[in-house]
Order: C-alpha cells, then sequence, then structure tokens
C-alpha cells in the first residue's frame, strides 16, 4: 500500500489541493501528522477537504489549542490571535472531528506522532540529540512526526545511540535501511525551512520505501485572504519566505 504522508497543513487549503493534485493517484490512504488548522485562513475547508479522504489523522499542538486544551497564554502574540480566529470559525462538527483525534497511532512497521514520541503533541525534534533521546519511546523501526515544519530523517547509527541528521533528497525514492529513524515529511501549509514550497512524503508500506516532495503552490492567493480576515501581517509575510 502506498501512503500520501501529510503534516501541518495550518488551514492552507490551496497547499492542500496542490500537494494532491502533485500526488494524483499515487497513493491509496492519507497519514495525517496532524495540524489542519491554525494560522491560516481555511480551517474548516481543510478538515472537509480531510474527511473527504481515507486517512486517519493525529491531534497536533493547533488542533487542541482550538479545542480550547492548551493555554495559549504560551503561543505568541500573533498565534494566540490566530487561535482565536480558528475558535470563533470553526464549525461544531469540526471541533467535534479534532475532538476525536487521537496523539499516537502504530501500524505496522511505523509509529505516527505529531511532536515527538516522548511528547507526542508538543516536543519539537530539531536536532540530532532530541531525536537520539526520542528513540527509546516508541518500538517500531520508524517513527513519522510532524511540528517542526521541516523535512528531516533521524537516524540511529549505532547501538550506542548516536544519531544522525540525512537531508531530503526529493523526488527520488530511498529505501528505508533498517536503521532506526525518526522521519519528518515537513508542512504542508507553512514550510519553515527558507523553501516556501509545501512539502509532504509518498511512502510504501510493503518496501518500506520513502519519496520527500515540494511542490510550489499559490501562495498569493492565501494571503489574499488571510488578509480578508485581518490574521496577523507577520503570519501573512512568513508564507513567500518559509520560515
Amino acid at each position: 500500500m502506498r501512503v500520501l504522508i501529510i503534516s501541518d497543513i495550518h488551514a492552507n487549503l490551496t497547499a492542500f489541493e496542490t500537494v494532491l493534485a502533485d500526488a494524483r493517484n499515487e497513493w491509496e490512504y492519507v497519514w495525517c501528522l496532524g495540524d489542519v488548522v491554525g494560522y491560516g485562513p481555511d480551517p474548516n475547508e481543510c478538515v472537509d477537504l480531510l474527511k473527504t479522504l481515507p486517512h486517519l489523522c493525529l491531534a497536533g499542538n493547533h488542533d487542541w489549542a482550538a479545542l480550547g486544551r492548551l493555554d495559549i497564554r504560551t503561543f505568541n502574540p500573533d498565534a494566540r490571535r490566530a487561535v482565536d480566529w480558528t475558535r470563533e470559525t470553526l464549525t461544531a462538527d469540526n471541533l467535534a472531528y479534532l475532538e476525536a483525534l487521537p496523539t499516537t497511532f502504530v501500524i505496522g512497521n511505523y509509529t505516527l506522532a505529531h511532536g515527538s514520541p516522548r511528547e507526542p503533541v508538543w516536543e519539537y525534534i530539531l536536532e540530532p540529540l532530541i531525536a537520539a533521546l526520542n528513540f527509546s519511546h516508541f518500538e517500531t523501526p520508524y517513527c513519522l512526526v510532524g511540528h517542526t515544519h521541516q523535512p528531516i530523517i533521524y537516524e540511529q547509527i549505532d547501538d550506542q545511540g548516536d544519531t544522525e541528521a540525512i537531508a531530503p533528497i526529493y523526488r527520488q525514492r530511498i529505501a528505508l535501511n533498517g536503521h532506526r529513524q525518526i522521519i519528518n515529511p515537513g508542512s504542508v501549509g507553512q514550510p519553515r525551512d527558507a523553501n516556501p514550497d509545501a512539502a509532504y512524503a509518498i511512502l510504501d508500506v510493503e518496501t518500506n520505501q520513502w519519496e520527500h516532495r515540494r511542490i510550489a503552490y499559490n501562495i498569493p492567493a492565501v494571503q489574499k485572504r488571510m488578509r480578508k480576515y485581518e490574521l496577523p501581517e507577520r503570519l501573512i509575510s512568513r508564507l513567500e519566505h518559509g520560515w
């Protein structure tokens, strides 16, 4: 089975639709690693579209924030404004959908989490040391995470737990080599690796082949909708810079 791996859509319908168009019929199922909403102008539209697809989805920190499950005083002021707007905008049905999302999922060789296996909703894995500390918190060979908005593979390279970061190579299938790995597909709706293109991946779960992908989308169209709803200008401008 080939799976479309997505994360951090962040209410960006244009990016989401572009990813689906780019992936075409190359997948049979979707694994979404959380943060369907937050920051962007299309929370209901993104949840509604995701619900039409054969999928499983995890809860992310912005999904929880929209439900009032997190103290948003820890968020920066722009993120707090976006959370408040998202809360007011989401329909009752879509709030109920987010409410029911699990924080982790294990399927075959893969553990899924939004942040990390150790702290599924909130922890950022941004460096090999943090990845190394997380390997003992899942039992499968591979763990898929999102949250950082940065595509990367962290690989445990020896029995002492030493871990290295492997940069993505786009549009090239790689065979996962049996070493334990924590893999991040990057963000569909708000990349933060200085590349504004939407990020996603295709995984063949039977052959354990992984392919990182990027695709450009119509960023000005998203920015126009964000300005219509008076979302913070910093959140609008960052889309074109990928930070």
